[in-house]
């Protein structure tokens, strides 16, 4: 997948025909030093994520003490000295688009570091602990050599730890913590490796049950000696540590407040989070508008849908009924999985109507580790895999799956993730970073899609696929509530449970989430209305001349960049005629859609 080229940018490329050839190459040239020599540098860095996504670091643990922390502000403050001294006018139409991503990347940086977000390394959802096993590139071992570098890395682990443990108390004693209402039972992860009696059984030792038939029985014998080694005197202990920390220091510390505003610097904290997450300047109160609009939206098309099912009760007991009867829900995991991979086969059917070009990677379908599942998310997406959440199966309802699949796999995350990693004409900080207000727009924006691909097939499906929007809108009334307004965690369930269809342990685990992760949960919807809004401007301005793959293809070789550099992009299209995007015949890239 190529690049949008000169051409198609006109607009952007109108700014620059006064610049003389020469000046645009040494702009361009400058920028391309700058942003090269950051990345490399960043990928060397533990703990850098661009909206709550984790950057790749090739396996390493580096240093993350208060000290490191400082370095990277003045680095990330150093880039944006050096951003200022571009004049963005002498740029490529390419690289405008470029530079505009990438300067908001490292603003967030700068004032994520400048927060010092770095003392609270962990949230309801996610955490350092439970990530770490990609962190240190366990699925991509193949020789004697990347086994032995592995090895080495487990060493790094109790360090690691020490430096985290050290910046969560920085972090509880000016008031900066995970609330405490949202930790009980979030040691469980901890607890599943530092309680381990057997190293085999550690998830760190299972890349070397089973070595490559190329390395000597030997050497690979040594290897699986060495591991079990390290996990047993290196890794349990370390977690065994921050096992005894998170349950005696860090949750009877940690701040009894909810909201982001309630915390150091907190009404500034939360604007952050805000801009963040939704690459925009809207105010707490603002959102909270747009989401109560949005929910009454969606309540009266909801209403209708239960009328279409033929429910005779009142909307309270449709809920009930949805909630609790047996035709709703899995019998066994197995069946879940199936049931989702059913939904993605449909899909497959329907991805040549709706997108000219498709990647050449694909996703499995994997139920979410034991050890996180109790507080996990009902399913997540990315390029290589779909992960279901299957445990409690009476809190995963059947009707949802359709909508959830096609978020997490395609055309959702799975799509639009693989074909960002198969642009190599794209700057590394843009093919690896990910903007929630693009990414989850996009998400949600693939449930939409399931109407016009025909995947809602039952009045049930169809109220999932509304109850999931009415649940993104909800998000926007919460977070603000929660983080602006002060409501009260049984406040945010309660307006979860009358509005939407989910269950009580989703709705539990998300408002969790919303507390512990200000901000995030604004992306979705925001992101969505964008899409659905730029799409209505294009097929109102194009008229016959719209074509939806053109304007699908547009949105996914654009990649995962800020709202407003979105719109200006979908401006160009339209000032273009809608054109089909310039992919080129490089099959290695991808494959054509007939």
């Amino acid at each position: 997948m190529k690049i949008i080229t000169g051409k198609q940018w006109l607009v952007l490329g109108a700014l620059c025909l006064a610049v003389p050839a020469w000046a645009a190459q040494d702009a361009d040239a400058r920028f391309k030093q700058i942003y090269t020599a950051e990345w490399a540098w960043r990928t060397g860095q533990a703990g850098v994520s661009t909206s709550g996504e984790a950057q790749p670091n090739n396996g390493r643990l580096d240093d993350v003490d208060a000290a490191s922390q400082q370095q990277r502000l003045d680095y990330w403050q150093h880039v944006l000295k050096q951003l200022d001294g571009i004049d963005v006018a002498q740029l490529s139409p390419a690289n405008q688009v470029n530079e505009a991503v990438y300067r908001e990347q490292i603003g967030n940086f700068v004032a994520d570091q400048k927060f010092m977000n770095w003392q609270m390394p962990f949230n309801s959802d996610s955490a350092f602990w439970s990530d770490i096993d990609y962190d240190l590139g366990s699925d991509k071992l193949r020789t004697v050599d990347d086994y032995r570098k592995y090895l080495d890395r487990l060493n790094q682990i109790p360090a690691y730890f020490d430096q985290q443990i050290a910046n969560m108390r920085a972090g509880l004693q000016r008031g900066f913590s995970v609330p405490r209402e949202v930790l009980k039972g979030r040691d469980v992860s901890i607890a599943a490796v530092a309680e381990l009696k057997d190293p085999t059984q550690s998830s760190f030792y299972a890349p070397f049950k089973q070595l490559p038939a190329s390395i000597p029985a030997e050497q690979a014998q040594a290897l699986q000696g060495q591991a079990l080694q390290r996990v047993r005197d290196e890794v349990i202990p370390a977690y065994a540590k921050l096992l005894v920390f998170f349950r005696n220091d860090y949750v009877p510390h940690a701040r009894t407040t909810l909201a982001a505003e309630a915390m150091p610097d907190g009404k500034a904290f939360y604007h952050q989070q805000i801009h963040e997450y939704t690459t925009l300047d809207l105010s707490p109160d603002a959102i909270h508008q747009i989401g109560l609009e949005q929910v009454t939206k969606i309540h009266a098309q909801m209403l209708q849908v239960m009328q279409d099912s033929g429910f005779k009760g009142n909307f309270a007991e449709f809920l009930k009924f949805l909630r609790s009867d047996p035709q709703f829900y899995a019998k066994t995991p197995d069946e879940l999985l199936m049931r989702s991979a059913w939904v993605a086969k449909q899909v497959d059917g329907q991805m040549a109507r709706f997108f000219g070009h498709l990647p050449r990677e694909r996703f499995t379908i994997e139920p979410v580790p034991d050890a996180i599942a109790p507080y996990y998310t009902s399913g997540r997406g990315g390029p290589d895999v779909y992960l279901v959440n299957t445990y409690d199966l009476p809190s995963r309802p059947l009707y949802n799956m359709p909508a959830l699949t096609l978020h997490e796999s395609y055309p959702g995350h799975a799509l639009q993730l693989e074909l960002a990693e198969e642009d190599h004409n794209q700057p590394a900080f843009r093919r690896n970073g990910y903007i929630s207000a693009y990414g989850e727009g996009w998400g949600l924006y693939s449930e939409y899609l399931g109407n016009e691909m025909g995947i809602y097939q039952t009045p049930y499906q169809h109220f999932g696929f509304l109850s999931y929007q009415m649940w993104r809108a909800c998000r926007l009334v919460v977070d603000t509530g929660i983080h602006h307004l002060g409501w009260t965690r049984q406040q945010s369930i309660d307006y979860l449970t009358v509005n939407t269809a989910l269950s009580a342990r989703e709705i539990a685990n998300e408002v969790d989430r919303y507390i512990s992760w200000p901000g995030q949960a604004l992306s979705y919807e925001l992101g969505y209305l964008k899409i659905l809004e730029l799409r209505a401007k294009a097929e109102k301005a194009l008229g016959a001349k719209f074509d939806l793959r053109h304007f699908h293809d547009t949105l996914l070789s654009t990649g995962s960049v800020p709202l407003p550099v979105l719109e200006r992009r979908i401006d160009h299209f339209i000032a273009e005629g809608g054109p089909e995007p310039d992919y080129g015949c490089d099959c290695a890239k991808g494959e054509k859609a007939p």
